[in-house]
């Protein structure tokens, strides 16, 4: 069983920075698709940034040069990195795993808010 923890989120103000970190726990870690979702008040959840195993990422466009997503296997643990952050950044934020090697099953962490005030 794969849990999924995340930590960072808070309350800045526009134009401000955020970290957001996801630690994993059990093997798979390292074969698997790790991404940050978002979901907004009232809004559906939405992907924000995906890392593969081999490193590739994908962007959510209005995010784009904004937030980087990173991992490091040794760690078990994918990063976000925000900047720039904006009003419309607001909203829980949660960790997924797609466990590539095992049927493409999903784990998703309980997420964590952030608030970006104007």
């Amino acid at each position: 069983q794969v849990q999924l923890v995340e930590s960072g989120g808070g309350l800045v103000q526009a134009g401000g920075s955020l970290r957001l970190s996801c630690a994993a726990s059990g093997s798979i870690f390292r074969s698997a698709a790790m991404g940050w979702y978002r979901q907004a008040p009232g809004k559906q959840r939405e992907l924000v940034a995906r890392i593969t195993s081999d490193g590739t990422t994908t962007y959510k466009d209005s995010v784009k040069g904004r937030f980087t997503i990173s991992r490091t296997n040794a760690k078990n643990t994918v990063y976000l990195q925000m900047n720039s952050l904006k009003p419309e950044d607001t909203a829980v934020y949660y960790c997924n795993l797609v466990a590539v090697r095992y049927d493409g099953v999903n784990y998703w962490g309980k997420g964590t808010l952030v608030t970006v005030s104007s």
